[in-house]
């Protein structure tokens, strides 16, 4: 975008022959009110303005890791507010109408605001931008639904600004108010949805600074990276923003932000665990069976991206359900539907989760811990058999499918059995007296159609129906019902085609050349052996025999 300023004002002084001197001399020029005849004159002012400040956001985003260019953030954005000020004041002049005063005053307020809020004076930046929000607000309500669209826009945009200054001054609900903000978002991205990230990564960042340690499954552990100190904090607030989620694409985005997070902590950890890998190594000598703090602190960072995971493919699990019932209930062509394979997929991945939950360092003597994942593996391996039935059904394989609807009836009965204790554990789960009545619905549904199938007439081809195999280019004179011919998968020729045999190249042998007698040649050699000194003296003076 700072590239596209620069060349647009190249055209515009060009086009306005305002140019600044020649290749040897630099001449300024300044734009005042008696050449305000060309309103293109206001734009070469906004350029600067606009230029100033896309260096500024660019420096923002490469100070993350080269923090030395904040000074040049913050120099730059200066410079963006002092062309935003002559502009106000070129278009305080009557040449230019209210609407664009108002913009330009909006502008200013906002350029202010950001170079304010780079400052960390938050009360100047807080009444900058709500002055800026105002200006919109009563141009959108002037203006016909088409701009007040674009107005809207930027009121958007400004009220996290708003809300974080109002945080730092000291109004605490500020922050809920910025996480309903990236909620009502929705699956969105852009910029909002960055500078709303942004904002509460550095709400988040202000309060790690109280945290000290966390506790799970009854051991305390010190807590002493940043990052981890952050993703913590937020982990109750982005799984409050999961319940609230309106839609799948929203809840979908942000198990995916959460996901990432925790990515992002665990690598932190391993880098932490990296210096200490001997005493890692003997951690279960020295401390009596226990392991050492860090490596507690990753099982726990590890065990809540598991069961994130878990959670996700669940809530997938359930709206593919939804979908299979929809299609069950109206079966309408078009994109692919699901199918049972489908959620046989998602149960698998969420068993190896499960699976990777009870190899965690420091829980395997944590006998609740692992009668928990025991009896929820039992659950979803209860779903993974139905649907796996489910698929054997639709292929009318009978027989398998009522012995998975037997497994599936084992399954659920051990979890009622074993639960016990650990009821408030498996709330969150699919409920299985659910499964044991959609299961024994499913068993006679399933019986009544082998019955049904066995003794269908039409099952038993007349020889017009049978085919045997052949591809069509064989069986032109036998009329035979094949719907494959209208399918994809159509057979007509055998490819590619089979081998046949050749009659092989004949193998030529010269016999006769042993036979040959060959001219004797001796009357010539004896001529040459000859022709001695008389030949000599014959062949100087020119004489020829």
């Amino acid at each position: 975008f700072r590239g596209y300023c620069s060349r647009r004002l190249r055209r515009l002084r060009k086009t306005l022959n305002f140019k600044m001197g020649n290749r040897h001399k630099f001449t300024g020029k300044k734009v005042t009110e008696e050449i305000l005849s060309d309103n293109r004159y206001l734009l070469l002012i906004l350029m600067d303005a606009e230029r100033a400040w896309s260096y500024a956001m660019q420096l923002k985003q490469e100070a993350n890791t080269e923090p030395r260019k904040r000074f040049h953030l913050l120099s730059r954005l200066r410079k963006a507010v002092k062309h935003a000020e002559e502009l106000e004041r070129l278009c305080e002049s009557n040449r230019v109408d209210a609407k664009t005063k108002l913009e330009a005053q909006a502008y200013m307020a906002y350029l202010t605001g950001m170079l304010r809020f780079e400052h960390q004076e938050w009360k100047a930046a807080m009444e900058a931008f709500n002055k800026c929000k105002t200006i919109y607000e009563k141009l959108a309500n002037a203006f016909t639904e088409e701009q007040a669209v674009l107005y809207n826009q930027r009121v958007e945009e400004i009220s996290p600004n708003i809300r974080y200054c109002a945080y730092n001054i000291g109004d605490q609900s500020a922050m809920n108010e910025l996480m309903q903000m990236r909620l009502r978002s929705g699956g969105t991205e852009g910029l909002l949805a960055e500078k709303l990230e942004a904002l509460i990564t550095q709400t988040r960042a202000k309060q790690a600074a109280t945290m000290s340690e966390v506790e799970w499954r009854g051991r305390t552990v010190p807590v002493k990276i940043d990052k981890v100190r952050i993703f913590l904090l937020g982990l109750a607030d982005n799984e409050a923003a999961i319940a609230q989620a309106e839609n799948e694409e929203t809840k979908e985005r942000l198990f995916e932000s959460l996901l990432s997070e925790c990515r992002d902590a665990i690598q932190a950890v391993r880098e932490e665990l990296k210096p200490d890998q001997k005493q890692r190594e003997h951690s279960l000598e020295n401390d009596s069976g226990k392991v050492s703090n860090i490596q507690y602190l990753h099982s726990y960072l590890t065990y809540i991206k598991l069961s994130t995971a878990i959670k996700r493919n669940e809530s997938m699990a359930k709206s593919l359900q939804k979908a299979l019932l929809q299609q069950q209930r109206s079966d309408e062509d078009g994109k692919r539907s699901p199918r049972p394979q489908d959620l046989i997929r998602l149960y698998d991945i969420i068993l190896q989760n499960l699976v990777e939950l009870t190899q965690l360092p420091g829980l395997e003597e944590d006998k609740n811990f692992q009668k928990e994942i025991g009896l929820k593996t039992l659950v979803y391996k209860a779903y993974r058999c139905f649907f796996i039935a489910q698929s054997y059904v639709l292929v009318k394989k009978w027989s398998e499918a009522l012995v998975l609807y037997e497994r599936v009836l084992k399954y659920a009965r051990e979890v009622q059995s074993g639960a016990g204790a650990h009821r408030n554990s498996l709330k969150e789960l699919p409920d299985v007296q659910d499964l044991i009545t959609q299961v024994n619905a499913e068993k006679y549904s399933l019986q009544a159609a082998a019955i049904l199938d066995a003794n269908d007439p039409h099952e038993s081809e007349s020889p017009s129906q049978v085919k045997d195999g052949k591809p069509l280019s064989e069986r032109f004179e036998t009329f035979c019902l094949d719907p494959s011919l209208v399918s994809k998968q159509v057979s007509l020729v055998h490819f590619p085609p089979g081998f046949q045999p050749i009659p092989c190249k004949p193998l030529f042998f010269d016999l006769a050349l042993n036979h040959v007698a060959f001219p004797p040649l001796e009357d010539k050699v004896e001529q040459k052996a000859k022709s001695g000194l008389t030949g000599y003296i014959k062949g100087i003076f020119g004489f020829k025999s």
